[in-house]
């Protein structure tokens, strides 16, 4: 069964409208991990302009008290301050994503080759306190054979091409580059995560040409069904989606 990773970014970004405190993000964390969530994703950027570094600390804590059989996944740019404050906390997954400080949203997968060294430091470094390392990476099957060279566990799929295009011809041709490229991924001894832009509506058909994905990480479609139906709802009709 596809695990649910809910993106908490979104919750962090409302927070922080307000110098009050809330909505909560560890609060949110403990409402959709109650309803069924298997694990909490952030991606703490350098402006910290929704979830800050406090968060990834206050985050961990209530994890390890409440929610230990959890997952954490902590994405990022491999930068000093960000490798530091994986190596401080002890996620149980990093997520490499090649994100420009200025980017509102991760739009795009790594260029392995052009990074090499930068990311095998990188991935050793994570090793050395045995976190699970995933790279974001395009609908481009060239690409896993790359990730696993450079020692990665897993690769995560970048979907926002097949969301933004979904039910229409161009859709279809980004489901097929994402199924290749989960095959390519399986090919090369990889576990294959997925995430941006998944909903209620495009899981299926992805999830039907790509069914072994290990994990999705959601959180501006599961974001929105929560304004509609709340949180608990949102999470448990994505976890029977998923199989769960």
């Amino acid at each position: 069964m596809t695990k649910l990773s809910v993106n908490l970014n979104a919750v962090a970004m409302l927070r922080n409208r307000r110098d009050i405190g809330w909505p909560s993000v560890t609060g949110i964390a403990r409402l959709v991990l109650e309803a069924g969530a298997d694990g909490i994703t952030v991606h703490p950027r350098p402006d910290e302009r929704h979830i800050r570094k406090s968060d990834v600390r206050d985050l961990a804590k209530m994890l390890r008290a409440d929610f230990p059989e959890a997952e954490y996944n902590i994405e990022g740019y491999p930068n000093e301050t960000f490798l530091s404050l994986v190596e401080e906390v002890q996620p149980n997954q990093v997520t490499f994503v090649p994100d420009d400080p200025a980017q509102s949203t991760s739009d795009h997968g790594w260029d392995i080759d052009a990074n090499v060294e930068l990311l095998k430091r990188s991935i050793r470094r994570m090793k050395a306190k045995n976190l699970r390392v995933a790279l974001f990476i395009d609908e481009d099957p060239s690409v896993p054979p790359d990730a696993w060279e450079v020692d990665a566990d897993r690769v995560e799929l970048y979907t926002g091409p097949y969301a933004a295009s979904f039910r229409g011809p161009e859709g279809d041709h980004h489901l097929r580059r994402l199924a290749v490229t989960a095959r390519a991924a399986e090919a090369a001894g990889l576990e294959i995560n997925a995430g941006h832009d998944l909903t209620l509506e495009n899981l299926p058909p992805f999830l039907a040409a790509t069914p072994h994905i290990a994990e999705v990480s959601i959180g501006h479609g599961i974001t929105s069904d929560a304004l509609v139906m709340g949180f608990p709802e949102a999470v448990r009709r994505h976890k029977k989606v998923l199989g769960g």
